[in-house]
């Protein structure tokens, strides 16, 4: 069967190609991509090419597909694994593979480490490692996009669930956030930060009593609080609250303000920036744990933290990337039980646009760039789709739908998309 595929070279060399896949052997299985999301983590590999530890060295001879965040379709199942999938069954991928043999060792991922496997193509083909390690998931609830969006909700589940706390005199660490504590998250409305107030305000167990999510840009926190409400997170009996640090002269005076001057259970740093880490530090209660969650592409990236607290008030720091196989699991199930992650979706696209956009992403504003592969179409903001729809009927009836979900992408949106682009 023929492919589509963007593929990885080298640095920043990204290259649309359609070729022949193998046929699959009795450990593998063939699938369809319908969606994948565009990830920073993308632009990343992209920039630093086999520098990256899960690119391989000789990208340049054997080059990758890229795009690890995707979801679609099993068309055919090998004998070894058809008693446990079926052709016909939607899916999701935990793309952190943990295993001690493979191409590039434990460290290979679906779009970054094989030639055959990647969230921006047409069809692929999943390798045996991928089932060996329950990473191949079933997705049973509505459309393609929210399996998509299941990796990176995933990513912001395991750092909940990585975070610690003590007891004074005791060597025991209590495993995630504190629950009816205080909890903040810095630089908290981009992408991957919305995903987190999402997944908080949707959670049945362990939740905050106080959320205060901060940003800079103040446009975006009017999208965060005009979606993910104060009023659903009272509901929730959760106190959420907005706040634009780029505005105050004293933002960690505010912020601890909030607390009633006793600081954060939990903090989430969202970006590597040296001033939000040490913000970050600076806000942390007695046995507070700061999160970390940001990837920087800097090497020698750090920034000062208060050894006084750390040793007198038991603060603490961790750092998450990705999550595991359990995390994806709950992704899917919370979603099925009513959270809907549109709200990460700013940008639609075809298979056609996947490379300036990954190459360009930190400059593209907006949320999520999502990708459907089997259509070509430009990167488009689901904003702009009401002045397109003034001269194209496609574009005004998907301003509607798009209306109708208060600005938002929806399955019918992503039906509609699929059922009529280009017709």
């Amino acid at each position: 069967m023929k492919t589509k595929a963007v593929r990885l070279y080298g640095k920043k060399d990204l290259r649309l190609e359609e070729f022949e896949l193998p046929q699959i052997k009795d450990n593998e299985i063939l699938a369809k991509v319908v969606s994948d999301s565009l990830c920073m983590s993308s632009y990343k590999a992209a920039s630093q090419g086999p520098e990256h530890k899960r690119i391989p060295d000789d990208v340049s001879e054997n080059p990758i597909m890229i795009g690890h965040e995707f979801a679609g379709e099993l068309l055919e199942v090998g004998s070894k694994w058809a008693h446990k999938f079926n052709v016909g069954d939607k899916f999701s991928i935990q793309p952190a593979l943990y295993y001690e043999d493979g191409p590039v060792g434990i460290l290979s991922a679906p779009g970054y480490s094989y030639k055959y496997i990647g969230g921006n193509a047409t069809y692929i083909v999943i390798p045996n490692e991928v089932m060996e390690q329950d990473c191949l998931l079933k997705y049973e609830g509505e459309g393609y996009y929210p399996a998509s969006l299941a990796e990176p909700l995933s990513c912001v589940i395991g750092a909940m669930h990585a975070n610690y706390h003590t007891t004074p005199g005791s060597y025991e660490h209590k495993m995630e956030i504190v629950d009816g504590g205080k909890m903040a998250i810095l630089a908290g409305v981009g992408p991957m930060g919305l995903a987190a107030i999402n997944y908080v305000l949707h959670r049945e167990e362990r939740k905050p009593s106080l959320l205060v999510v901060t940003d800079v840009d103040q446009e975006r926190l009017d999208r965060a609080a005009s979606i993910y409400t104060a009023e659903f997170a009272a509901s929730r009996e959760i106190d959420l609250h907005y706040i634009n640090t780029g505005n105050v002269d004293n933002p960690v005076e505010l912020l601890r303000d909030k607390t009633g001057g006793s600081g954060y259970d939990d903090v989430f740093v969202f970006a590597p920036v040296k001033s939000v880490v040490e913000q970050g530090d600076a806000i942390l209660g007695f046995d507070g744990c700061l999160n970390f969650f940001a990837g920087p592409n800097d090497t020698n990236f750090s920034a000062n933290l208060n050894f006084y607290n750390v040793h007198y008030a038991y603060t603490h720091i961790v750092g998450t990337s990705g999550g595991n196989n359990d995390d994806m699991v709950e992704a899917l199930d919370i979603m099925s039980k009513g959270l809907d992650p549109a709200g990460l979706v700013t940008h639609i696209g075809g298979l056609d646009a996947v490379i300036d956009a990954t190459i360009n992403l930190p400059n593209i504003p907006g949320g999520k760039k999502l990708i459907y592969t089997h259509i070509e179409m430009p990167l488009t903001s689901i904003t702009d789709f009401a002045k397109l729809g003034a001269e194209d009927k496609f574009y005004k009836e998907l301003a509607e739908i798009c209306s109708k979900h208060n600005g938002l992408w929806s399955v019918e949106a992503e039906a509609y998309l699929l059922d009529n682009y280009g017709v």
